[in-house]
């Protein structure tokens, strides 16, 4: 194989890896932990990420889908994506010592949804069915919120009313993917009321706007995150779309040689989910495989935090 078969040069997307919202998540969990003691159950994995969800196993998290599987008097903490009404409302009538790990800006799609469902209004959702974001965020109502996948599905939405018509995105979609699935819902609902802000969050939009810009610069792209994160599989079809070899990889174990036969320039980026301790493992076994240069993007800084819930401040 000649030498030109081998990476000689990683380019590290900036920003990548952590958003906000997972920092709060993680950190929620890991001070119920320290402060009421193992175990600490959550509602689904805390974020779509197997190195944390494991981390957080070992450290005495249990995560369960079913409230069944919940002792009584247990702490429960929600994951990052949200619940249902009817969630949050059977876990209360329980009585567990609740901490609600919801993403903040999943939390303004939801109160967004019940302000104006108050107003009368109906819901077009883009988001792919079965995610808990968006089971959480349909399940703000009983009615009246209709999912859209595609373009083609808009097609096929049969609203009660198109007076009072709004638009909601789950936060971890390409933001071209929903602009196209917005614009096809305008088209057919003229009067359709588009979010005040965009729902899709700064990290999300912020990751892929770095791998548009990465993607031209390089051979192939490497994504870190488990095949369960939607920003992070959202980050592969960014770079694919731009015609460059893209693969997710949960971990440096996963990376096959054969996919850098003639790649010079590997991109590296890693979703919201993603620890930067697998960055660098991916990078140390790129620097194995031949790369000797470790260049890092210039990019925006993200300097957004968000509040713990209270009950939560360790004693001194």
């Amino acid at each position: 194989m000649t030498q030109a078969a081998f990476p000689q040069e990683i380019l590290l997307a900036e920003p990548r890896g952590f958003c906000a919202g997972v920092d709060r998540a993680i950190e929620i969990v890991e001070r119920a932990l320290q402060k009421f003691g193992a175990p600490i159950y959550v509602r689904h994995e805390i974020v779509h990420n197997t190195f944390v969800v494991n981390d957080l196993k070992a450290k005495g998290a249990i995560f369960i889908e079913e409230l069944d599987d919940v002792p009584p008097g247990a702490t429960l903490v929600f994951s990052a994506h949200g619940v249902s009404l009817a969630v949050q409302q059977e876990a209360t009538a329980r009585g567990f010592r609740i901490f609600d790990a919801t993403c903040p800006l999943v939390t303004k799609v939801h109160v967004e949804v019940a302000k104006l469902a108050k107003e009368g209004y109906e819901f077009i959702m883009i988001g792919h069915k079965g995610h808990p974001e968006v089971e959480g965020t349909m399940g703000q109502l009983d009615h009246g919120i209709h999912l859209v996948e595609d373009v083609a599905a808009v097609a096929h939405v049969t609203p009660t009313q198109t007076q009072k018509l709004a638009v909601v995105t789950q936060t971890t979609l390409s933001v071209d993917d929903a602009a196209d699935i917005s614009a096809a819902i305008k088209a057919r609902f003229p009067l359709v009321r588009q979010p005040k802000q965009q729902d899709i969050c700064y990290a999300t939009q912020n990751r892929q706007d770095a791998v548009k810009l990465m993607s031209p610069q390089v051979d192939i792209v490497i994504v870190v995150g488990s095949p369960t994160s939607s920003n992070s599989n959202r980050l592969r079809e960014v770079a694919r779309k731009l015609g460059k070899p893209s693969y997710m990889v949960d971990n440096a174990e996963e990376l096959q040689p054969q996919w850098f036969a003639g790649m010079t320039r590997v991109g590296l980026t890693a979703g919201a989910s993603a620890p930067e301790v697998l960055v660098r493992q991916v990078k140390d076994r790129l620097k194995a495989l031949g790369a000797v240069s470790v260049h890092k993007m210039d990019g925006i800084e993200e300097t957004v935090k968000f509040p713990l819930p209270k009950g939560l401040k360790l004693d001194a």
